[in-house]
């Protein structure tokens, strides 16, 4: 199964692509989509909205999965990043998939084996589940692979409940 990760933010959002065949990982894309900081918030989602459905357009994945963000200090950042991730969960849907979502601590079990790790642990498990991956890349696109891992690890693992359960 191909699956989109994705890592909202408004000024940038993180996007990563992989298959998922059995427990093997295939990188298959990554990057970020932006917007312009000096647009007005309704343009600025706008520009997330055209990106990430470009992103779904292209690569056609048949899951999603989006990381749950928290702000705790500001409430008007909080509300911004909030929108963000709307869209990031609305392009998704839009083309009929799915859409999980996982805390930030629950991504970075799933990579590293510890809730607590930091971003240059888990873009390094990034780097070693998926060989040759560029290593230049920002960690938003980081960010959004490991989600798309995390979905990988959890989906086999609800698959294998369904089959037990049958």
């Amino acid at each position: 199964m191909r699956i989109i990760g994705i890592d909202p933010g408004l000024r940038i959002t993180g996007w990563g692509i992989v298959d998922a065949e059995g427990s093997r990982l295939v990188h298959v894309g990554h990057g970020t989509v932006t917007s312009d900081d000096r647009a007005a918030l309704s343009e600025r989602l706008r520009s997330l909205y055209d990106g990430l459905y470009e992103v779904v357009a292209r690569y056609n994945p048949g899951g999603a999965a989006v990381e749950q963000t928290f702000v705790n200090a500001n409430a008007a950042s909080a509300l911004k990043l909030g929108h963000a991730r709307a869209v990031a969960l609305l392009v998704p849907a839009q083309t009929g998939l799915t859409v999980a979502e996982y805390e930030p601590s629950v991504v970075k079990k799933a990579l590293t084996g510890s809730g607590r790790a930091d971003k240059a642990q888990v873009a390094a498990m990034v780097a070693r589940l998926l060989p040759g991956i560029d290593r230049t890349a920002r960690a938003d696109a980081y960010d959004a692979l490991a989600v798309a891992i995390c979905h990988a690890h959890h989906g086999a693992t609800r698959s294998g409940w369904a089959a037990q359960a049958r």
